[in-house]
C-alpha cells in the first residue's frame, strides 16, 4: 500500500511540474459490501483516464463524469453514490448518484481538483522584476523569472511582463505574441517603448498588444477610466479587438485612490470572466446589457457596474 501511495504522489508531482491539471480522489467513506475502503485514492485526469483505485466500473464511470465538471468548475465536490435505480440529486458542493451496478454497499469520494496557477513571465533581474515576482507569488501567481534569451513563453500563461532595461527585450516580446499570450508589457518610458515597438519583428496588430509603459499611469491628479483603467482590456473589446468585450459609458475622471480602487474592481472581474466566465471561451462576450459601463447612481451616491457574460461554462449576471 505504501509503495502505491508513494507511486501516486510521485504521479502527482510530475503531473504538477507540467502544470498539467488532475482531481485528486480520496475515498472518505465507504459502506460495506464495497470493493474500495476509506483513504484509497486516485488521480483522474482530463481524459479520463484513473490512476489509483477508488471503486469498481461502475463507480470509476461517476468519478470520470463528475471529475469533469470538477476540472471545469475549479470547484471541489463530495460524490456520493449510492445502490438503487439510475437517478442524481445535487445540492451545494456534493451530488447523490443511485448506480444500479452496486453490489449494495454505498461509497462517498471527495474530489479535489488540481489545477495549475496562472504562470506569469517576468523578464530580468532589475528591482522592478523582483518586485513583480514578490508580488505576483504572494497573490497566488507562478512567477518565473528569466532573461530574454531563456525565455519560454506558452499560450497558457497569464503574461509576460518584460523588466530587464534594454537587455534581450526584443525576443521576449517577440516570443510572448507570436505565442499568443494574452496580456503582454514592457517596463520602459514611453519614448523608449515606442523605439522597442518599432523594433519589433512582428505585424502592426502584433505590435500593439504590448502594453508600454506596463501598468496603469495613475500618478496624476485624475485618471481617465475608459483611457486608463479600461485601456487594458483592448485585446478584447478595443479599437483592434476581437469585440469580445463591449465598453460603453461616458469618459468619467477619478482621482487616483478611486481609479486603484476601480482598477481592482475590473481586475478581479476580467480575472473570473477569462477563467471561469464569457472569456473563457472563443464566442463568449462581456455586454454590459446595453447600459454605460459606469452608471452613476444619484440617489445612494454609489456607482453600478452592471455586467452581463454570455457564451461561458458558468456566466451568471454580475452586479458590483
Amino acid at each position: 500500500m505504501a509503495s502505491t501511495a508513494g507511486s501516486l504522489a510521485a504521479r502527482a508531482d510530475e503531473l504538477a511540474s507540467r502544470r498539467e491539471p488532475f482531481v485528486h480522489a480520496t475515498v472518505v467513506r465507504a459502506q460495506h459490501p464495497t470493493s474500495a475502503h476509506a483513504g484509497d485514492t486516485a488521480l483522474v485526469l482530463p481524459s479520463g483516464e484513473i490512476h489509483g483505485f477508488v471503486g469498481g466500473n461502475c463507480v470509476e464511470e461517476s468519478v470520470r463524469e463528475y471529475s469533469r465538471q470538477v476540472l471545469a468548475t475549479q470547484e471541489p465536490l463530495l460524490l456520493r453514490v449510492l445502490p438503487g435505480e439510475p437517478s442524481r440529486t445535487a445540492e451545494e458542493g456534493a451530488v447523490e448518484v443511485t448506480n444500479p451496478c452496486l453490489s449494495g454497499g454505498a461509497i462517498e469520494i471527495f474530489l479535489q481538483p488540481r489545477i495549475p496557477a496562472p504562470r506569469v513571465v517576468v523578464v530580468g533581474t532589475t528591482p522592478v522584476a523582483q518586485a513583480l515576482e514578490t508580488l505576483g507569488s504572494g497573490v497566488g501567481l507562478e512567477v518565473e523569472l528569466t532573461d530574454g534569451e531563456s525565455a519560454d513563453p506558452r499560450g497558457d500563461d497569464a503574461a509576460l511582463i518584460v523588466a530587464s532595461h534594454g537587455k534581450a527585450e526584443e525576443r521576449a516580446l517577440e516570443a510572448a505574441l507570436r505565442a499568443g499570450v494574452p496580456y503582454v508589457a514592457l517596463v520602459a518610458s514611453r519614448t523608449r517603448g515606442a523605439a522597442v515597438l518599432e523594433s519589433l519583428d512582428v505585424d502592426d496588430a502584433l505590435r500593439r498588444r504590448v502594453f508600454t509603459p506596463a501598468g496603469l499611469q495613475l500618478g496624476g491628479v485624475v485618471a481617465y477610466l475608459g483611457g486608463r483603467v479600461l485601456g487594458q482590456y483592448d485585446p478584447f473589446g478595443g479599437p483592434e479587438g476581437d469585440g469580445r468585450l463591449l465598453l460603453q459609458g461616458p469618459e468619467l475622471r477619478l482621482p487616483p485612490k478611486m481609479a486603484i480602487a476601480v482598477a481592482l474592481a475590473f481586475h478581479e472581474l476580467a480575472t473570473n470572466a477569462v477563467k471561469y466566465g464569457a472569456l473563457s471561451v472563443p464566442e463568449g462576450r462581456v455586454d454590459p446589457e446595453g447600459h454605460p459601463l459606469v452608471q452613476p447612481v444619484v440617489d445612494d451616491a454609489r456607482d453600478e457596474l452592471p455586467l452581463r457574460g454570455d457564451g461561458g461554462s458558468h456566466c451568471r449576471p454580475s452586479m458590483l
